[in-house]
């Protein structure tokens, strides 16, 4: 049986924008379209690869802009063929436009279990008020979830949630699976997709995201995940995540490795199947797939990308 992929890019109106006062025009275009390198170009070559991928979209902003930047995108992500599943970062639930200190808290385990159902809820309204299909699919913001969040997601209709996250265990990622747990796995009502997580050093986990493994372990990854009969890979990226923080300039590195990876994924094809969880077949849930082992110099050639990217690329123009 070929190896999963799923391709996920968490799709979000940005704080940092809405905090430092630009108007909303300024913050969806930073948020989604930034220096041309967004979620418009970012859906060309998922076509141009013949790739799927899901788009974990975040409509909670409405609160404070309205529905129609959600709307946009939303409407971009279903017409390219793509799919789009529920993301929440709570914040926004108190912000607003004119008060730009308003927000509730940051993590989603800070809630209550009835809280925490109420947020799901109300975002999965908003997501469906902006054209997607009702949501099977979850993840929260910052992977901050726990077994309240998927008795949550469980008691409202959800299939899945790809929260857990080994390397940001067990705060804010704060499900109880171990930290190595990279199988999908039933927890608590939900099939848990874990995101992918390499072993940079030994002892030491690092999770599948575009600006977190480089091209070299990112093919490996791969690889590893294939020749040890994985059932699913699963990978983050960001609709930001391919310009610098400011979203006023390419960032080189996570355009080059995000191209990368599309290229990897189409020479894989049969290997590895890029999926969409609408629609999914059953998985097999009672695998014990480890991540891959640790490489210092596919390390030390990552940490000298990093570098470049953080004093160059990542520098406002």
């Amino acid at each position: 049986m070929p190896t999963r992929a799923f391709l996920t890019i968490d799709t979000e109106l940005m704080w940092r924008h809405h905090a430092a006062g630009l108007d909303i025009e300024a913050i969806a275009e930073r948020s989604l379209e930034p220096a041309g390198v967004g979620v418009g170009y970012q859906l060309r070559m998922l076509s141009r690869h013949g790739l799927k991928a899901t788009f974990f979209v975040d409509p909670m902003p409405a609160v404070a802009y309205g529905i129609d930047p959600i709307k946009r995108v939303v409407e971009a992500i279903l017409a390219a063929g793509q799919e789009v599943q529920l993301h929440l970062h709570p914040n926004w639930a108190a912000a607003s436009g004119e008060d730009r200190t308003r927000h509730a808290s940051f993590e989603l385990i800070d809630f209550t279990l009835a809280e925490q159902r109420e947020l799901i809820r109300a975002a999965s309204d908003l997501l469906v008020a902006a054209g997607a299909q009702k949501p099977v699919a979850f993840r929260s913001g910052s992977y901050s979830a726990s077994d309240d969040t998927l008795t949550a997601l469980a008691e409202l209709g959800f299939r899945y949630d790809s929260s857990h996250n080994g390397s940001e265990h067990p705060w804010p990622s704060a499900i109880g699976l171990p930290e190595r747990q990279i199988a999908p796995v039933a927890h608590r009502g939900i099939v848990e997709l874990p995101v992918t997580l390499i072993e940079d050093r030994a002892g030491h986990l690092r999770h599948f995201q575009i600006c977190a493994l480089s091209t070299a372990e990112m093919r490996d990854a791969l690889d590893h995940a294939v020749r040890a009969g994985h059932v699913a890979v699963t990978i983050v990226s960001h609709g930001f995540e391919l310009a610098n923080r400011a979203g006023t300039r390419v960032n080189a590195v996570h355009v080059h490795r995000f191209e990368a990876l599309c290229r990897m994924l189409a020479e894989r094809r049969g290997a590895i199947v890029t999926s969409h969880f609408a629609g999914l077949p059953e998985l097999p849930l009672d695998r014990d797939d480890a991540p891959l082992g640790p490489s210092l110099l596919r390390t030390r050639i990552r940490q000298a990308q990093q570098l470049w990217s953080n004093l160059v690329a990542e520098r406002a123009a």
